[in-house]
């Protein structure tokens, strides 16, 4: 009648061990399933233009440019975020490397 009791410390023990082993595999495919980059325009402002702000970018240069003509660089900080204010509204891009993130809005 010992035996089951026995064998189930050794079941958890087993159990526990490879939930450890799998945790690193996991957790290491989670960032791929984020968006490395998000970016959004606003509404219309009263002056016609919009507001552009993004984040979640690499601090570094980014190239946006729009459906409108608009385009130009910005610096993106350390915190990965950024504004951009006042552009004609239109269809927004925003380029870091080789990477493209469509603004919504």
């Amino acid at each position: 009648m010992n035996r089951p009791a026995r064998l189930r410390p050794l079941t958890l023990l087993a159990a526990a061990s490879l939930l450890t082993a799998a945790a690193p595999a996991a957790l290491a495919a989670v960032p791929d399933a984020l968006p490395a980059a998000t970016c959004s325009t606003s509404g219309v402002l009263d002056n016609g233009k919009v507001h552009l702000s993004g984040g979640g970018f690499t601090p570094g240069p980014a190239y946006i440019y729009g459906s409108a003509g608009f385009g130009g660089t910005v610096e993106i900080p350390q915190n990965g975020g950024f504004q951009v204010m006042n552009v004609p509204p239109g269809q927004y891009t925003v380029r870091q490397g080789g990477e493209l993130t469509e603004c919504s809005g």
